[in-house]
């Protein structure tokens, strides 16, 4: 539990809010640990990103036992001005297809 994620210097293309959404994204039961792990982030950070989320309207989630089930709002306009007009699951078709074309180049090596 203790273990901290490897540190990242520099600059990357994607924030940790869209990493958080992606993994949410292809599991909506994904546990909070598992975020912090695929996306190398502590779990206190996934939480906080999580609260966000939910506060600014991407996300909602329902309480299942010990479990929570998330729940991405598609529509929901992306924040920067020059998005202008792109939604989630704008975003998150492109991180999707990003995704299927790496796992295609790795099953042919």
């Amino acid at each position: 539990m203790g273990d901290v994620p490897e540190t990242h210097t520099g600059w990357t293309f994607l924030t940790n809010h869209a990493r958080v959404l992606s993994a949410i994204a292809e599991d909506h039961t994904v546990r909070i640990r598992d975020m912090a792990a695929r996306c190398r982030l502590t779990e206190r950070a996934v939480q906080k990103i999580i609260s966000d989320l939910e506060q600014d309207g991407y996300l909602t989630h329902t309480r299942q036992g010990r479990s929570n089930t998330y729940r991405i709002q598609p529509g929901t306009l992306l924040r920067h001005p020059a998005d202008n007009g792109s939604t989630v699951a704008d975003l998150l078709s492109l991180l999707a297809q990003h995704d299927s074309r790496r796992d295609g180049q790795s099953q042919q090596a």
